[in-house]
Order: C-alpha cells, then structure tokens, then sequence
C-alpha cells in the first residue's frame, strides 16, 4: 500500500515538473523569436546594403512569437 501511493507522489511530481517546462517555454519563446527576426533582419540589411529590413524581421519575430507563445498557452490550460 506504502508503495503505490509513493508511484502515485511521484508521478504526480513528474507532471508538475513537465508543467513547469511547459511555461517556461512559453516564457522563453517570445523573445528567442524576437532575436531570430532581428538577427535574420541585420544579416539581410548588411547583404541587401539596406537599413530599414531589421525592423521588419523585428515585427515578423515578435508577431510569430505572440502567436506561438499564445498557442503553447492554450495547450498548457488543458
């Protein structure tokens, strides 16, 4: 009887640990994916010789990573 309810704690910390995991990833996604579209940005700036297509890589990453970050959130609620 000691046994099952300790698989049961345990298995109950595992869940909370993977939950855990799964917001700090919504934390993190945001701005990992702001700085992929800044960094995607500067490169074509500097290949292109423009100055102006670094802040369009900046919205393009902020807009995906709101919709990601929104869906992973969406995700963790059920």
């Amino acid at each position: 009887m000691a046994d099952q309810s300790s698989r049961n704690k345990q298995g109950g910390n595992l869940q909370s640990i993977a939950k855990a995991e799964r917001l700090t990833q919504i934390a993190v996604v945001m701005p990992c994916a702001v700085f992929i579209g800044w960094g995607a940005g500067a490169m074509l700036d500097h290949w292109l010789h423009q100055h102006w297509i670094y802040i369009v890589g900046l919205i393009f990453g902020a807009v995906a990573g709101l919709i990601e970050a929104v869906r992973q959130a969406l995700s963790a609620k059920e």
